[in-house]
């Protein structure tokens, strides 16, 4: 089956799946062949892949790969399930990677190995179109001008497409409007100094890196006119996790009057949790606060017995938000619980 799929920080080719390392950017770009199951799980456990969407797909790929090209090392749909499961449980809070592997079991039921690679193909496609929905919609908000603000990595490394809100900005720089991106480091993992730098410069998009606490001085000196971030897992009532650090933004802009919206495809909604109270938020190894490691090697700047407190997300509650921007549109939070109840999804 010939099948060529490419994004920013994912191909499949030759029967081959490759993921880009995104531990090792920005000064290393090296892609990593995906091996088996266990090693996709490793490799969305360390974050060498990451972002919700992209983690969604990458995994649907693993798996309809593995149910149809290493059919030797399962004896029967009941260890194939049992595969399914482990990818389904390699992070907890991403709700996109439920999603995706929900969905291969939801739409074929026998695990038919043909059907799920199909589906997984289908699934990448689909995040294709929903970017460039979500970039097209959101960047309509956007007036010329303006200076943007954003947290962690939401572009083409975190989807297959052009990504959520970093997507949004890039469709904005398209189509002429004349902007300029404060971007969050994004403690502890430095994605937004890593990779989203990295993205922008690649997208030729005037930029400027912060610390995660410049944020309010700059929209004391009304620098800053917009903000979109991306999500993690959106609940019923509009309550949304994402990078640490989100919460804090959406204070900020809420006290300055500053429009603040998150930036997501439909898989991101999760339909059976009614709010973000009922998120799980990952907590992660004390390492990545007490110090960081890279491309670069690894410092360490705190104790090593140091306690931590290292939470991956926070929840920010939907009265924060301006707006939900979906591939469907951009909602209110009034119109996002009138469009929950119309969809009808449980």
């Amino acid at each position: 089956m010939n099948v060529n799929l490419q994004s920013m920080g994912l191909i499949y080719n030759n029967q081959k799946l490759k993921i880009l390392d995104q531990r090792l950017l920005p000064s290393v770009e090296k892609w990593v062949t995906v091996t088996d199951v266990d090693h996709m799980v490793t490799i969305i456990q360390t974050l060498a892949v990451r972002g919700a969407p992209l983690i969604g797909v990458a995994a649907a790929l693993s798996f309809g790969h593995f149910a149809l090209y290493n059919k030797s090392e399962y004896k029967d749909k009941t260890e194939l399930e049992a595969i399914r499961v482990k990818l389904r449980n390699a992070r907890p809070t991403a709700v996109n990677l439920l999603w995706a592997l929900d969905r291969m079991k939801d739409e074929v039921p026998d695990l038919n190995p043909e059907k799920l690679f199909d589906l997984a193909v289908k699934i990448f496609e689909e995040d294709v179109v929903m970017c460039d929905k979500m970039g097209s919609f959101g960047s309509e908000t956007i007036q010329d001008g303006e200076n943007i603000l954003t947290i962690c990595n939401t572009g083409g490394l975190a989807t297959v497409g052009i990504g959520t809100a970093l997507g949004v900005i890039a469709k904005a720089h398209q189509n002429g409007k004349k902007i300029h991106v404060y971007f969050c480091e994004t403690r502890p993992l430095l994605q937004g100094g890593r990779l989203t730098a990295w993205e922008l410069k690649k997208l030729g998009i005037p930029h400027t890196l912060i610390c995660d606490s410049m944020a309010a001085t700059l929209m004391k000196e009304k620098k800053i006119q917009r903000c979109f971030v991306g999500s993690d897992r959106i609940a019923r009532n509009g309550d949304f996790a994402n990078k640490i650090g989100t919460y804090n933004l959406a204070v900020l802009a809420k006290f300055h009057n500053i429009p603040f919206y998150t930036v997501a495809p439909l898989s991101t909604v999760d339909y059976h949790c009614e709010n973000g109270a009922q998120i799980p938020i990952e907590q992660r190894n004390p390492k990545e606060v007490r110090g960081v490691e890279g491309s670069f090697g690894s410092v360490e700047w705190a104790p090593t017995n140091c306690n931590v407190y290292n939470p991956s997300f926070d929840v920010t509650p939907n009265e924060l938000l301006t707006g939900i921007v979906l591939n469907v549109g951009v909602k209110t939070i009034k119109e996002f619980h009138t469009f929950m109840k119309a969809t009808n999804q449980h």
